[in-house]
């Protein structure tokens, strides 16, 4: 299977994961046609819209995953960048700002400090 088939399945079984479970989720389907900085998936999770980077791929480059969705969520400042990726026969993985994670948990800055600073 070419990357390109590869990266599309993934994104429809990942797709499909979450509307399973309940969560409201749209697939980006212009992705060749006028679709960038629009995430691969966009859902919506404890009221939050995330900006999902779906990444099915065996090498793994998280960083760089990291780098496009922060740079495409930030055009719309009230999404959450995330990336959910997995390699063959695998468990997908979730990979969210440590910020974003407290605050999608509830927790404030004041109870436990910054979450940038070590």
């Amino acid at each position: 299977m070419n990357s390109k088939k590869k990266g599309s399945a993934g994104e429809r079984e990942l797709l499909d994961i979450l509307r399973r479970h309940g969560i409201e989720a749209a697939r980006n389907d212009q992705m060749y046609v006028g679709g960038a900085g629009l995430p691969d998936i966009l859902a919506t999770i404890a009221g939050r819209e995330w900006h999902i980077e779906a990444k099915r791929c065996e090498a793994l480059r998280l960083n760089e995953w990291l780098e496009q969705a922060y740079h495409d969520a930030a055009k719309t400042p009230q999404r959450i960048p995330v990336v959910i990726f997995r390699r063959s026969r695998q468990k997908w993985h979730v990979a969210i700002s440590l910020d974003n994670l407290f605050s999608l948990l509830g927790i404030s800055e004041e109870e436990g400090g910054n979450a940038e600073t070590p």
